[in-house]
């Protein structure tokens, strides 16, 4: 269904909703007039006050009613948008890398290609097929942290290599320099905890960074000690920015500023949804930062240490407590 009939097929509820409100009101204003009439010719209210009363509290009662129920609805229509645009993002995300890999096959079939450029159709095709396995593997983990939370596997992460292969592999796919992405961690920085739920935050939150950034791009990523063994962990660009009052709703499923210059950037909702879920699965903290439109965002993560195998207590241990 088209962004067009599905806006048609909401509208009827609607004006029917806006058509009950009104009739409500003119039937019990009226039942009202009628009454005080009436009161007013016999001059007996003890006959009619009940009524009146009664009137009045039905009245509330059903505006109330009609009140909960638009703001259900308006709850479902703005659903049904964010549904929308995220087919639609997904309809882009899906059709350009494979309009690029068609086109590169097709080149590639000509005889004339030399070795560099078949060589250079190659590593395209390679970034297109990665950018598609990473689109897919958000969808996925979106859907499967829908269902609930699931185990995880903790070991030793050595965060310098992590954050680097990160940044080397967003720098690819968005063809920038890897030296645009500024890395600040201290050496021999080690973090007890999910290193491929890790790696997917960190991806996501730098591939926001460089997305909603003008070139050149200045994305900056710098790691702290934490309490207990943990860590801060701090993504910054100078980009876009967020509306303060869409701070925390940029981590709802599906949810997209409304800003124009977020708008001209494709996305699905899903990436900030995604690094919130697996944040508090790995008993952390995540907040956005930012001053606003135009004025860049900080993305900032309070991740704690998990205690390693050798320090937990063994299982007779653990039954003998």
């Amino acid at each position: 269904m088209s962004s067009r009939g599905r806006s048609r097929s909401i509208s009827g509820p609607i004006i029917l909703s806006s058509v009950a409100v009104g009739l409500t009101t003119a039937l019990l204003v009226g039942w009202i007039l009628v009454i005080y009439r009436n009161q007013v010719l016999t001059q007996n209210w003890e006959g009619n006050a009940w009524l009146m009363v009664a009137g009045i509290v039905s009245f509330v009662a059903i505006m109330t009613v009609l009140v909960l129920f638009s703001v259900f609805l308006a709850r479902e229509i703005l659903e049904v948008r964010r549904h929308t645009s995220f087919i639609d993002s997904v309809t882009h995300e899906l059709r350009s890398p494979l309009a690029s890999l068609r086109l590169c096959l097709q080149t590639m079939a000509r005889p004339q290609l030399r070795p560099e450029q078949a060589e250079q159709l190659r590593e395209m095709m390679l970034d297109d097929v990665e950018r598609l396995s990473a689109f897919i593997d958000d969808i996925l983990e979106s859907n499967r942290l829908g269902h609930g939370p699931e185990a995880r596997r903790f070991e030793a992460i050595d965060m310098h290599e992590l954050v680097m292969r990160c940044v080397a592999t967003v720098a690819k796919r968005h063809r920038v320099e890897a030296e645009a992405i500024e890395v600040e961690i201290p050496p021999d920085t080690v973090l007890y905890s999910d290193p491929v739920a890790l790696e997917v935050i960190l991806r996501n939150l730098l591939d926001n960074a460089v997305k909603y950034s003008d070139a050149p791009h200045r994305v900056g990523v710098r790691v702290q000690r934490g309490a207990k063994d943990g860590l801060v962990l701090e993504v910054h660009d100078q980009g876009v920015g967020i509306p303060r009052h869409a701070l925390k709703r940029v981590f709802d499923r599906f949810y997209r500023v409304s800003d124009e210059a977020v708008r001209e950037r494709r996305g699905t909702g899903l990436g900030l949804y995604v690094v919130a879920a697996l944040v508090r699965g790995l008993g952390g903290r995540l907040r956005a930062l930012s001053d606003g439109p135009g004025q860049g965002t900080c993305m900032r993560i309070e991740l704690r240490g998990r205690p390693r195998a050798h320090e937990l207590p063994s299982p007779k241990e653990a039954g003998a407590a």
